[in-house]
């Protein structure tokens, strides 16, 4: 699907005929990718790098255009539990117009940082500034979660919080390399701003892009770097718990089979007429209720003797 824009009044609005300067290809069909490589010269490998999520980001001088591939999040949805993907996105700036390449429909220009474009290298720049943008957004998002996996961790014995904690820190890995390539375009952009054509004011721009992703980059860093520590402490008290219940219950077993000991006995007919409980008129109320306090006491017992070596 094709859409057509043009820059005026600062602005990036949609238009049709000769004045467009900005394609916008969703999705290519057969005869729009004809289009892109007979027409335009594009290089199909070109094309297809430009739809591959597992691209990385990188920047190329060609004969009449430039290609530029960056990586940006891509839309999340409930069906990725918590996976949080990336996505490529195609750029091709030629003398007089812009080409982007795009997998699925995505608003791309309604963002505040298109609030005032002066040329194609601007738009360029800011698509990428945008992108930045979007991976801090989402990065917030993924702490969020983290702190609410965390507490529903604290509380619950299953392994359903772990996993989406373990599918949050890949997803950090995926926004670590996608952050730290989109920053070697953005300094090979600087290395080469006479072929790029960039102006003083893009200059400018291209100074806050490159702390602005630097900052982006210094985040996920330190929360892949947070969140696996967690995981590993999270990992061992969850293990910790299971022993602490596991003594719990390896004392209560104890408890109840002390004194099960001595109902076997006194459930034997000679071992009754022995101690004569057995033509005594309350000797079973008698015999049930020690066993009980028999019981009680061994529990309380070996908690002290637990207590007891721990101090």
């Amino acid at each position: 699907m094709l859409k057509q824009f043009q820059i005026s009044s600062g602005k990036i609005a949609a238009s049709t005929g000769a004045e467009s300067t900005i394609s916008l290809f969703v999705a290519p069909t057969e005869e729009e990718r004809l289009y892109l490589t007979r027409t335009l010269g594009i290089d199909e490998y070109s094309l297809q790098s430009a739809l591959d999520p597992y691209e990385p980001a990188r920047l190329k001088f060609e004969p009449g255009h430039t290609e530029l591939f960056i990586k940006r999040p891509k839309r999340y949805s409930s069906q990725d539990n918590f996976l949080f993907k990336v996505e490529s996105l195609g750029l091709f700036l030629f003398a007089d117009k812009l080409v982007i390449l795009l997998d699925y429909e995505i608003p791309l220009f309604e963002t505040r940082e298109f609030a005032s474009v002066g040329s194609l290298q601007d738009a360029v720049l800011k698509i990428i500034f945008s992108a930045v943008m979007h991976f801090e957004e989402h990065i917030k998002v993924i702490s969020m979660v983290s702190d609410e996996l965390e507490r529903q961790i604290n509380t619950s014995m299953q392994n359903r919080q772990l996993i989406s904690m373990f599918t949050l820190e890949k997803s950090l890995v995926f926004y670590l390399n996608a952050i730290g390539s989109n920053g070697r375009v953005i300094e090979k952009i600087r290395s080469n701003t006479a072929k790029f054509g960039l102006s003083p004011e893009n200059l400018e721009l291209l100074d806050d892009l490159t702390n602005e992703n630097a900052q982006c980059l210094e985040m996920v860093q330190i929360y892949s770097q947070v969140l696996s520590s967690l995981m590993d402490a999270r990992a061992s008290l969850i293990s910790n718990n299971l022993n602490i219940m596991m003594k719990n219950l390896n004392a209560l077993v104890i408890s109840v089979a002390v004194p099960s000991f001595f109902a076997g006995m006194g459930g034997m007919s000679e071992f009754s007429n022995m101690i004569g409980f057995s033509h005594w008129k309350f000797g079973y109320a008698f015999f049930f209720c020690g066993m009980l306090l028999i019981g009680v006491g061994t529990f309380f017992i070996i908690k002290w003797i637990e207590r007891f070596w721990k101090d």
